[in-house]
């Protein structure tokens, strides 16, 4: 199986995506440790998925980014050659209902853990303020970016109280306009490019950075109890 990926990277350090399945990644100081970790990331992707797990998989290189942004800290502005096609109905409803079973699972995993409010590891910052450290700061994080995403493609949604509900809300505005599957490029904040492509993208991208950090420091500061592996993350 060839996985075709995208290379962002801001110096040595590296963000490498799966063109396809969407949401995969896998992080660096290098392009080659992002490669060798590429295999497992798809195995786990598609396992989370309930898809069919290939033995042999080959990373192909797609197209480079050369960005700005803090890529160390998980932050991207790249829109994939790949995310300007316009998407068929049977495409969109394929990556909407996976959109929507992460935000599910996401809110499954952070309504497993015992305390919400507490957590073993140390405050931390970064350009864009304090790192959430709790599954409560870890949630409304999260389920905070739901405006933001819409928002650029020009979908005037909010972040509500719920990740899954927001999503449904958003999604059936976004459906209210009649030409949503031709997927227009959009100028959005900080010089970004946007599609509902990428939009799709993010969500499942985001909720995998957030639910890997959400289970490492469940499992950390409540070692006796049974936190689910909901995403099949492979530690």
């Amino acid at each position: 199986m060839i996985i075709r990926c995208i290379w962002e990277h801001n110096g040595n350090d590296t963000l490498l995506y799966a063109e396809s399945p969407a949401g995969a990644f896998t992080r660096g100081a290098s392009l080659e440790e992002a490669i060798e970790k590429m295999p497992q990331e798809i195995r786990s992707f598609l396992e989370c998925q309930g898809k069919p797990v290939p033995a042999n998989i080959k990373i192909e290189i797609a197209q480079e980014k050369a960005s700005d942004v803090a890529i160390c800290d998980a932050d991207s502005d790249v829109l994939f050659e790949s995310e300007k096609q316009p998407l068929t109905y049977r495409e969109y409803e394929e990556l909407k209902r996976l959109v929507l079973q992460s935000a599910q699972d996401f809110e499954k995993l952070y309504q497993s853990i015992p305390d919400q409010t507490k957590s073993c590891l140390p405050s931390r910052k970064t350009f864009y303020g304090p790192v959430p450290r709790t599954a409560q700061e870890m949630y409304i994080h999260t389920k905070n970016v739901t405006a933001y995403y819409f928002g650029e493609i020009e979908v005037d949604a909010d972040n509500g109280d719920n990740m899954l509900s927001a999503r449904e809300a958003a999604f059936r505005k976004l459906e209210q306009q009649p030409d949503y599957l031709q997927n227009k490029i959009f100028a959005g904040s900080y010089g970004e490019d946007w599609s509902l492509r990428k939009v799709l993208r993010r969500f499942l991208w985001h909720d995998r950075i957030h639910a890997k950090a959400l289970y490492r420091m469940a499992c950390k500061t409540f070692p006796n109890a049974s936190i689910p592996n909901i995403f099949c993350f492979p530690f």
